[in-house]
């Protein structure tokens, strides 16, 4: 029985076409907690999500991927962070309502890029690329990436709504031409006749069995998405403290109160006279 948020490869073995089915229930829903996202802001949010999680489910060298799409548009900021566990957060900063209507265009994002950061064992640095913002969907830019990346063709099918988002990921291998010129033709054709209730609801064997039905199908085991990013108030208790105490009591005796927003992970932190008292104190006993 597949997790409730998952990712599932598979491969069609007479034709050298590899893909993925990605499908966030529990993780998309915990991404949209106590956040007021309009609807299209949402969707563009959830379709990165299942998008960046078929990428981290199939790099060859797991790691740590953060994908950032920024823009001039009122959709400013797109970030989506997975682990190597594929452990998954994210979030969007939208202006106010005014521009931001219903559709999945990037119009909302204007003019902007795409910005790749990975983080693997045995790196010094982060590797990091960026992908300019060419077509009008979410799909087209992370289909121009993946094809960057593999040098090989490949296609994305992503839908979303507000219990879940779903991505439907082909590529064709390097041989798929030798055994069936015109395999990739065809599944891709097959493949356009997805529909999002489908992507959002079915289960893999089915959607496969759906689009696929004449071909063999080789289904690996599912792997599990998760959002688990409990709050970590000793982090921020000492990024306080790296600050100065003569500044964070200013800052307090100004406002009456300090709070910290933690976007990614959707944590607020609030520090009242007698826990900033706690966090000096503790720093002067150590």
């Amino acid at each position: 029985m597949n997790p409730a948020s998952f990712i599932q490869c598979f491969l069609l073995e007479n034709l050298d076409i590899r893909g993925s089915i990605v499908r966030l229930t529990g993780v998309w829903r915990a991404l949209l907690h106590n956040r007021a996202y309009p609807a299209a802001v949402a969707k563009l949010l959830g379709e990165m999500a299942a998008v960046s999680a078929v990428i981290a489910g199939n790099l060859k060298q797991s790691g740590r991927l953060t994908f950032q799409i920024q823009g001039s548009g009122p959709v400013s900021l797109l970030v989506v962070d997975c682990t190597a566990s594929l452990n998954l957060r994210g979030y969007a900063k939208a202006g106010p309502g005014a521009g931001i209507a219903d559709g999945d265009s990037l119009s909302l994002v204007g003019g902007g890029r795409l910005q790749l950061s990975l983080e693997t064992e045995g790196l010094g640095q982060p590797y990091q690329s960026f992908v300019p913002l060419a077509g009008g969907s979410i799909a087209d830019i992370f289909t121009c990436y993946l094809e960057q990346s593999g040098q090989q063709p490949a296609r994305l099918w992503l839908a979303c709504d507000e219990t879940a988002s779903a991505a439907l990921f082909l590529q064709k291998l390097p041989g798929a031409d030798a055994r069936d010129a015109d395999g990739w033709t065809r599944i891709t054709t097959l493949a356009d006749t997805v529909k999002p209730g489908e992507l959002l609801v079915l289960t893999s064997p089915a959607l496969l069995h759906r689009l696929f039905t004449e071909e063999d199908v080789r289904l690996y085991a599912a792997r599990a998405v998760t959002h688990h990013w409990p709050p970590e108030p000793e982090k921020v208790a000492a990024m306080l403290r790296t600050v100065g105490e003569k500044e964070i009591r200013a800052a307090l005796a100004e406002r009456g109160e300090l709070v910290i927003r933690d976007e990614l992970s959707n944590h607020t932190y609030r520090f009242g006279s007698k826990d900033i008292d706690a966090i000096f104190q503790l720093r002067t006993l150590h």
